[in-house]
């Protein structure tokens, strides 16, 4: 699937930020490069996401990184080590 722009929310912070995004993709789909193109704008480099997501049902929350934005052609996140969710 493709992002839906307007379930990301900027909620805290201004560098780096923080935002929340909710997604029926799966979190390999969200990483993904180029995934948040479309929001190349409102995005920085550093900025933290928790993604929450919905496959199959079961509710999951991730956060990712944003590694690559700033006016960047691509965007590029990266899972954030050490976060699980059980």
């Amino acid at each position: 699937m493709a992002l839906t722009a307007t379930s990301l929310f900027k909620i805290a912070g201004a560098n780096p930020g923080l935002h929340i995004y909710k997604t029926a993709d799966a979190i390999a789909t969200v990483t993904a490069s180029g995934y948040f193109n479309a929001v190349t704008d409102n995005l920085r480099q550093w900025d933290v996401i928790i993604v929450v997501s919905e496959t199959g049902g079961t509710p999951k929350v991730d956060v990712i990184t944003v590694t690559s934005a700033d006016g960047a052609a691509t965007v590029t996140t990266t899972a954030t080590e050490g976060v699980t969710a059980t």
